[in-house]
């Protein structure tokens, strides 16, 4: 008595559920494992993960973290050794001063975000997302109950919003504007004038604050200089989240680090999220980040230049493709071919090519190539290639998907 029977429905999961959606990209990721279980030859090219290992160094440091005991809990956002070396790392690298009560570490760069967001919004506020976007940013506002705000900037403006963009989107109820350069899914990155522009929109909306991800500053390529608005624009830095992590430069993504810089009571209230989810981030990973933030960094030149010859391995094998366009990206290992030209186009077995998801799925089932459809992006029709991988993969890719796009009527 008084048990549910089985069979019986109940409301039983939260509102804030359903205004989530599930990764496109985890979703591609699991889709081309599974046709791989089934025997399928599948090159998958939909995971945002490098290629290359840890280095080695940074490895050491975390088994002799583990050897010396450092197995405790730790303070709720980070030790004050990655705090500090965190601090060196933005002196360094984007001339921000940041005292060690103005940094968080967390358990990757989206929970940095994440953690910021619940912390500062409430229904009804608005963050201004431009798009095509990171998957998660949206859902991540959505979750709170605030909404997210998408700015179109096409493959014609570069993927960039423009500063008049950037102004029609704020509202009195714009919280937080996100910044992700450079980019994913696009690889568009903004140039310091492109910045400064946006900064003195931001500076006439005294109540708009900046979260910035910059988790692909270091892989960025023909002489780019990477910026970000803190250091762009001093006058903002009171008022803006600069978010960085170890998963991609590093090649760290299983360790799960994040970070930011930014003001005190905001890290302080990022903090107390903190302290009710996760508590602090892996002890170990902690170690093994001070040694790849303090270390050699020669590395990351060694790494660029792979990924420089796979990104225009890509973009030359795509725009030989009839149908397809590709820029070429600015940073991140990313492509985003445009497919208009595929749409409408017929398969071999007699269906129409209606929109992206279904030219990535053609694409998996006719020569076994797993990309992204940029629906998830919020940008369409187009898709994302990850190149974080082999060049004779990414060939042999590019192969497959004219060999795909010639059998359409």
């Amino acid at each position: 008595m008084g048990t549910a029977q089985r069979g019986t429905t109940m409301p039983f999961y939260s509102s804030a559920l359903g205004r989530i959606k599930p990764s496109p990209t985890l979703a591609v990721t699991a889709r081309a494992a599974e046709l791989k279980a089934q025997g399928r030859d599948v090159i998958g090219l939909g995971a945002g993960e490098p290629d290359f290992d840890t280095p080695d160094f940074v490895k050491d440091a975390a088994i002799k973290a583990i050897r010396d005991g450092e197995t405790k809990y730790t303070n709720v956002d980070g030790t004050p050794a990655l705090k500090a070396a965190i601090r060196a790392k933005f002196a360094r690298d984007n001339g921000l001063d940041y005292g060690l009560d103005q940094i968080t570490v967390n358990s990757g760069g989206k929970h940095t975000i994440f953690n910021a967001l619940v912390a500062t919004l409430d229904a009804g506020d608005e963050v201004v997302i431009p798009a095509p976007y990171w998957v998660s940013y949206p859902d991540m506002v959505a979750i709170t109950g605030a909404t997210p705000v998408a700015v179109d900037c096409g493959i014609d403006a570069g993927f960039k919003m423009t500063p008049a963009q950037l102004d029609a989107a704020i509202t009195p109820r714009t919280k937080w504007v996100i910044l992700n350069s450079p980019s994913n899914p696009t690889g568009a990155a903004y140039t310091r004038a492109e910045i400064a522009a946006l900064a003195e929109v931001l500076l006439r909306h005294e109540h708009v604050w900046v979260l910035t991800d910059d988790m692909y500053e270091h892989i960025v390529y023909d002489g780019f200089a990477f910026a970000t608005i803190a250091e762009v624009c001093p006058a903002l830095y009171p008022r803006t989240l600069t978010v960085n992590g170890a998963s991609k430069a590093y090649a760290m993504t299983g360790w799960r680090i994040g970070y930011a810089g930014g003001p005190a009571p905001l890290i302080k209230a990022i903090a107390k999220v903190q302290s009710q989810s996760t508590s602090n981030p892996c002890s170990i990973s902690m170690a093994a980040t001070v040694a790849a933030l303090n270390g050699d960094q020669s590395f990351l030149v060694e790494r660029n230049a792979a990924f420089k010859v796979r990104r225009d391995l890509v973009v030359s094998g795509l725009n030989a493709v009839p149908g397809l366009r590709c820029p070429v990206p600015e940073g991140a290992f990313y492509v985003y071919p445009d497919c208009a030209g595929l749409i409408g186009r017929t398969t071999p077995d007699g269906a129409v090519l209606t929109d992206d998801n279904a030219v990535a799925t053609y694409l998996l089932d006719a020569e076994g190539v797993a990309v992204v459809p940029g629906s998830g992006f919020g940008g369409s029709p187009a898709f994302r290639i990850s190149y974080a991988t082999g060049d004779a993969l990414l060939a042999e890719a590019c192969r497959r998907i004219a060999r795909a796009v010639e059998r359409l009527g």
